[in-house]
């Protein structure tokens, strides 16, 4: 599970998972498992259900965005070079 948090904190790709964590492709393959399985979504509802009878949980405030927005391959950066203005 730490391992699991670590490469959902952290961002990085599996292959980069500290080896105290145990082997990354064991990780990567428990996590896939879980999410296929609904595993993270009954977590999440859980947690929800607890902080929610705690009166811990604004429903107007508190949601989880799963949306991406996709960048063009070429969006990565500025363009090259130092553009020289003529005087």
């Amino acid at each position: 599970m730490n391992g699991i948090l670590w490469i959902l904190r952290t961002g990085a790709p599996w292959r980069d998972l500290p080896e105290r964590y145990g082997k990354w492709q064991t990780v990567a393959t428990r996590f896939y498992r879980w999410q296929k399985a609904g595993v993270w979504n009954q977590i999440l509802e859980q947690l929800q259900a607890i902080a929610d009878q705690q009166d811990n949980l604004d429903w107007q405030v508190h949601y989880v965005d799963g949306t991406v927005v996709r960048a063009h391959q070429h969006a990565a950066g500025g363009k090259k070079g130092v553009k020289k203005r003529k005087n």
